[in-house]
C-alpha cells in the first residue's frame, strides 16, 4: 500500500457521509467519486483519532467524529468549484441558470448514483439551484445547514473567521430564499459603492478597486461581451483587471432597479455592467452585450 494512502477501513468508515458531502457540493456523482479518490490518496488520518463513528454508516447528516476527513474533502470540492468560475463549458446566459454545463435541469433524468433519502433531508435545493452561490457560500451552507458542521470547523476551509463564515451561510440562505430574512437591498448604498468603483476605475486606482470587491467576486460575461473583451474572471485581482479599462469610460445607470454602469459614455448602450452588492462589497459583476439580453433589461441612464 502506498504510504500516502489512507487505510481502507478507516476511510471507508466515513465514505457514505463524505460522498454525500461531495455530491451536494459538486452536483455530480462522477466528480464526487473523483474527489473522494483524490483525497483518499493524499489524506493522512490523525495518529490518535478519538470518539465513536457516526450512528449508522448510511446516515450522512450525523456530525462527523474527530479524525473524519470531511474538511479535506470540502477543500478539494472548493478547489473544483472555484475552477468552474472561470472555465464554463458553455456560454453563460443570465436568464438560464443551467446554461453553464452544471447538473441536470429540474425534471431531467435523476442521477441514479446520487444520494438517497437516507443521506439526509429530502427537501433540499437541487444541486443546480446551488450554482447561483459563490463557492464559499455554497460550502458554508451545505456543510452547516445540511451536514451539521459547526462554523468553527468550516472557517479554516474557507479561510474566514467563524463570524464571517456564519455570514456566508446567511447569504446563501437568502439567495436560496430560505427562512432566514435579510433586509432589502439599499439602493442608495449600492449607488455609493458603484460610484466609488467608477471613480477608482477612472483614476486607475487598482488598490481601491480591489478593496471594493468581495474576496470571491466573479465577473460573468455573455457571449457578445466576451467578444467585446470582457472575459469571465474570479477574484479581486482578475476581476479588477478585466473590467477597469471599459468601466472607467462608462456612465452610471440603473439596471433593473439596481446600481450599474453602461458603455459607451454617450449614445445607445452596447455594454452593461450589472452589480451585485452585499455588505458594501461587490460580489458579482454581470457584463451584458448581447442585443437580446440588453432588450430585456430595464435601463435608466
Amino acid at each position: 500500500m502506498d504510504e500516502h494512502t489512507v487505510p481502507a477501513p478507516l476511510f471507508e468508515e466515513h465514505r457514505p457521509r463524505l460522498r454525500a458531502v461531495a455530491y451536494r457540493l459538486l452536483g455530480t456523482s462522477e466528480e464526487a467519486e473523483e474527489t473522494l479518490e483524490d483525497v483518499r490518496r493524499t489524506w493522512r488520518a490523525p495518529e490518535h483519532p478519538s470518539g465513536p463513528p457516526p450512528a449508522g454508516p448510511d446516515r450522512a447528516d450525523v456530525p462527523p467524529p474527530p479524525g473524519d476527513p470531511t474538511a479535506a474533502v470540502a477543500r478539494a470540492c472548493l478547489d473544483r468549484l472555484r475552477a468552474r468560475e472561470t472555465h464554463h463549458e458553455h456560454p453563460w446566459d443570465p436568464w438560464d441558470p443551467w446554461a453553464s454545463g452544471g447538473p441536470p435541469r429540474p425534471g431531467g433524468a435523476a442521477d441514479p448514483d446520487g444520494p438517497t433519502a437516507a443521506d439526509g433531508p429530502e427537501e433540499r435545493p437541487l444541486p443546480s439551484a446551488l450554482d447561483g452561490l459563490t463557492p464559499p457560500e455554497r460550502l458554508a451552507y451545505v456543510l452547516h445547514d445540511e451536514f451539521s458542521v459547526p462554523y468553527e470547523e468550516i472557517a479554516p476551509v474557507v479561510d474566514r473567521t467563524p463570524a464571517a463564515t456564519r455570514q456566508l451561510a446567511g447569504r446563501a440562505r437568502y439567495r436560496l430564499r430560505e427562512a432566514e430574512e435579510m433586509p432589502e437591498p439599499d439602493l442608495s448604498r449600492q449607488r455609493e459603492v458603484v460610484a466609488a468603483f467608477l471613480a477608482a476605475a477612472r483614476g486607475g486606482d487598482t488598490a481601491a478597486l480591489r478593496e471594493l470587491l468581495d474576496p470571491e467576486v466573479v465577473l460573468r460575461a455573455d457571449t457578445a461581451a466576451v467578444r467585446a473583451g470582457a472575459a469571465a474572471a474570479h477574484g479581486p485581482g482578475a476581476v479588477a483587471e478585466a473590467v477597469a479599462g471599459r468601466a472607467g469610460t462608462a456612465r452610471k445607470a440603473l439596471v433593473d432597479g439596481a446600481a450599474g454602469l453602461a458603455w459607451p459614455p454617450e449614445g445607445e448602450p452596447r455594454l452593461v455592467f450589472a452589480f451585485t452588492v452585499l455588505d458594501d462589497r461587490i460580489t458579482a459583476i454581470d457584463a451584458l452585450s448581447d442585443a437580446d439580453h440588453l432588450n430585456r433589461l430595464k435601463l435608466r441612464l
